[in-house]
């Protein structure tokens, strides 16, 4: 990122925020800018990952609906339980 050129961009933020960044950035000896980057480069990162685990979920909901294939929830548990033990099993197979 450091390579990267950078925009400016305009935050208008309520006066309590900013007073309350500006104490944390005191505190981490650190700039309001900085925070900023840092919150704002991890909201995406979060945001990114939560948008594309929707859409793994939703993938997989329709791949059921058009498929029926499935495991049921005493199977899975079966096999988790099975975690670590000695005798761990293989995922179950899905099935209709």
């Amino acid at each position: 990122m450091a390579d990267t050129p950078r925009q400016t961009t305009t935050l208008r933020i309520d006066q309590d925020i900013k007073e309350r960044l500006k104490t944390l950035a005191d505190d981490r000896h650190s700039s309001a800018h900085a925070l900023m980057l840092e919150a704002i480069a991890e909201y995406v990162e979060r945001e990114e990952k939560r948008s594309q685990y929707r859409k793994e979920a939703l993938a997989a909901w329709e791949e059921y609906q058009s498929t029926g294939e499935h495991i049921t929830a005493d199977e899975t548990v079966t096999w988790l339980e099975s975690w670590g033990s000695g005798h761990e099993q293989d995922a179950p197979a899905c099935h209709k």
